[in-house]
């Protein structure tokens, strides 16, 4: 081999070993599972159902159940094994459930993960490859981290990242609850004050499953946050049409960790969904960096961008 042959050689292995270093790394590391983004902020991970797949399945902290689109569920020959009550924030509902005998995300695995039948039309509209939604019942299991920043989610059941990642402890708000079982996983719930909102904090339910912030019947709160004229349309799940809209950025407190320049979404036209809702609103997750959960522990970090 000549002598250029040799030098370029020499660059190759000096570069891929750099860029191996340079591989962005969970915490403690703790195996990185990758993810690709649809809609600005929602995740969507590559998931193993009974050893078939990988699936596209969306990570929803805001959601209490897992779910598998029913065309899969046939595909893998599901048997129903009754309905069940299936609580989102603003409804309630009765779906089919199966049970999976294992469910694999990255390294990470849980057995006979009980999930909800129903049908995944507004995701799929946008990504057509998403086949369920990873919710409560299988992120509950972890400390989970969000990196935005590096296009990953750390999953770790032994608690190794919570000694490496850096920044406050913002306690979530813990709420006895009636219900019991698999699909009733504590919400990801904290308490916040707005700079627009000068009579109460709010409780904000932390979401991974939605793009934008979001302030349900923001006209119930005394507020000095004027609401921008533009307006935002899309129809629900009945057909009917309904109209937001988009407040003026305001300063978002939680914990005493302020963002600043945040705008939320609200309704421009009252409904039903007052009597529903525990929650004041939706905080998505993607507006951060990062997001750090300790389920079992009952608190996040959030790094700002």
């Amino acid at each position: 081999m000549n002598t250029v042959k040799w030098l370029a050689l020499i660059v190759l292995v000096r570069l891929s070993a750099f860029a191996l270093q340079a591989e962005p790394q969970c915490p403690g590391n703790v195996a990185s599972l990758r993810f690709r983004v649809v809609e600005r902020s929602q995740i969507v991970v590559p998931v193993m159902i009974n050893h078939a797949g990988p699936y596209d399945f969306l990570v929803d902290t805001g959601a209490q159940a897992s779910t598998i689109d029913p065309g899969l569920a046939a595909e893998l020959h599901l048997k129903i094994q009754g309905t069940t009550g299936v609580i989102t924030v603003g409804s309630r509902a009765r779906a089919a459930f199966a049970e999976l005998d294992l469910v694999e995300a990255g390294s990470q695995s849980r057995e006979k993960l009980l999930v909800v039948l129903q049908k995944l039309d507004s995701l799929q509209a946008v990504d057509p490859r998403i086949r369920g939604i990873l919710g409560g019942n299988f992120l509950r299991h972890f400390d989970v981290l969000l990196d935005y920043g590096n296009k990953m989610v750390c999953l770790d059941d032994a608690k190794v990242m919570q000694q490496k990642v850096k920044g406050r402890h913002i306690a979530l708000v813990t709420a006895p609850r009636p219900e019991h079982g698999a699909f009733s996983t504590e919400p990801l719930t904290a308490r916040a004050q707005l700079s627009g909102i000068t009579n109460r904090e709010v409780l904000l339910l932390l979401d991974s499953g939605t793009n934008v912030p979001f302030l349900y019947h923001a006209d119930k709160f005394s507020t000095n946050a004027s609401v921008a004229r533009e307006q935002l349309h899309d129809r629900g799940a009945n057909g009917a049409e309904r109209v937001f809209a988009v407040s003026a950025p305001q300063d978002l407190e939680i914990g005493a960790v302020v963002f600043h320049q945040i705008r939320f979404v609200t309704r421009a036209q009252a409904d039903d969904d007052g009597a529903k809702v525990a929650v004041d609103g939706m905080l998505p997750t993607g507006i951060f960096r990062s997001v750090y959960i300790s389920y079992a522990d009952r608190f996040i970090v959030l790094e700002p961008w």
